[in-house]
């Protein structure tokens, strides 16, 4: 046990450290079980939002059959990121050939790794919505976690303990099959379980140890990023730390879905004729998977209602698989109670959002659906007919679309809305109240704005900057 916790990249674990592991993995083993002699058995699944993406969902049973064409997409649902990052790279790996098998470590609640993963994300989506009603909270406690509390090497070393009591549930699928993870306890379970060809897509802009996965490939969406993780910058303050080996951090780009990449040139072409020819800017709100910034989003609502009103400006609200937070919008925000309202029925949502992106959209059409998968993949859809994407500065900071970047929820997010500035597809991160405001004002009646985002997009994709997913699944199949 705690054979990953005692050396990260050739650099020893203090006693102290270890002993922490320890008791982490213990506490685990305490209050979830210990399931290390079951057998599970696997079935595929058809699902109706990841047969678009040609993907089987891996649930408990029996009969299971993988190719060599099989890639499997390690993932867990911890708010929507990872579950978008893994929807690009099951797209993507469909696109070039591959039959992606979706492995959500979080699904299989008969298990000690799902017990263990769902008990530390309604701690985490309990600290995002403190976060945003607690400015004390927040300063004192939220943001330094999310930028140095898991930026620590010693955070990676417990973690490594946790990710042991994880590895039993993988155990019984074929090790020489490509595995790509899109959070780090996948990416160390598949690794603890034996696996030979894990790919570990790091998530952030904000070099941080929470995403070490040795073993396995670690890639990264931003040169600067890369950098700071072969250097391990920050981890260990207290002393000088041997860098990452060569070949085990690789930048390959911004994760993006291929139905995203290959109509890019198009969907931007729409965008520019809206703007250039006076037509309502669509915006398009996405309340995060932890259900936080209700009230932020209210007052961004509310600041456009004068320009939906006027015919200027169209509205997309997405609360994911939140009602809760649909219902708590309308109380904030009267007039939403006439908006247009899809609430579980994807099939109707997502023939809206196709005819959306050559047709028109007026007014203010909301979307909720309890099913996860839905919830998330209906932004992905909704983006193509939209001009501005509204959302804080997470995962969605690396997508082909014009940003508004919100207040950030955890202080690594910052760094994603600096990278999406300096590339030019998104704005600064804005502060909320006036400055929020301003922005909005902006964007309504200065078109060079939306030109200018529209135009940095087509160069970065000249570039190949959104080619990430497809660099991520080569490397993982050794392409």
């Amino acid at each position: 046990m705690l054979e990953k916790s005692r050396e990260i990249f050739g650099n020893l674990m203090s006693p102290k450290d270890l002993k922490k592991a320890e008791k982490t993995q213990n506490k685990f083993l305490k209050k979830y079980g210990d399931d290390s002699a079951r057998d599970y058995r696997f079935a595929l699944k058809d699902n109706p939002v990841l047969a678009e993406l040609g993907t089987k969902e891996l649930v408990l049973g029996e009969g299971a059959q993988f190719s060599d064409k099989t890639l499997f997409v390690g993932n867990i649902r911890m708010g929507f990121g990872h579950y978008r990052i893994s929807m690009a790279m099951a797209s993507c790996a469909r696109a070039l050939g591959y039959e992606p098998v979706w492995v959500d470590l979080n699904s299989f609640k008969e298990s000690t790794c799902t017990k263990i993963i769902s008990g530390q994300n309604e701690l985490y989506s309990l600290g995002s919505r403190l976060s945003q009603k607690s400015r004390l909270f927040n300063k004192l406690y939220w943001e330094p976690l999310n930028s140095e509390g898991f930026r620590k090497l010693s955070y990676n070393c417990s973690d490594q303990a946790s990710a042991e009591l994880m590895a039993n549930l993988l155990r019984n699928l074929p090790k020489d099959l490509p595995y790509v993870a899109t959070h780090v306890w996948p990416a160390q379970a598949a690794i603890h379980a034996g696996f030979t060809r894990v790919v570990n897509a790091i998530p952030d802009n904000w070099p941080m140890a929470l995403h070490l996965a040795e073993g396995a490939t670690h890639t990264i969406q931003t040169r600067s990023a890369w950098l700071g993780y072969k250097a391990l910058r920050g981890m260990d303050k207290k002393r000088s730390l041997k860098p990452m080996p060569e070949g085990d951090i690789v930048y390959t780009g911004h994760y993006v879905d291929h139905e995203l990449v290959k109509d890019l040139e198009e969907d931007s072409a729409r965008r520019v004729d809206r703007v250039k020819n006076g037509k309502a800017k669509r915006y398009l709100l996405t309340v995060g998977g932890a259900g936080a910034q209700q009230a932020l989003f209210a007052s961004i609502i509310q600041a456009l209602l004068p320009e939906v009103k006027a015919g200027k400006a169209a509205l997309f609200i997405n609360v994911g698989d939140h009602k809760n937070v649909w219902e708590s919008l309308k109380k904030a925000v009267p007039e939403l109670g006439s908006a247009r309202v899809f609430l579980n029925d994807y099939t109707r949502a997502r023939a809206w959002a196709e005819e959306a992106r050559t047709g028109e959209a007026p007014g203010i059409t909301a979307f909720c659906h309890e099913d996860i998968f839905a919830a998330v993949y209906i932004t992905n859809l909704l983006m193509r007919a939209s001009d501005v994407l509204v959302t804080k500065p997470s995962e969605l900071a690396f997508y082909p679309i014009p940003k508004l970047f919100i207040q950030h929820v955890g202080g690594h997010e910052i760094w994603g809305a600096i990278h999406a500035a300096e590339l030019g597809d998104g704005t600064y991160e804005v502060a909320p109240g006036r400055e929020t405001v301003d922005m909005i004002r902006l964007l309504q009646s200065e078109p060079e704005v939306l030109l200018n985002l529209n135009a940095c997009i087509l160069e970065n994709k000249a570039a190949g900057l959104y080619n990430g997913a497809y660099e991520v699944v080569k490397l993982a199949a050794g392409r």
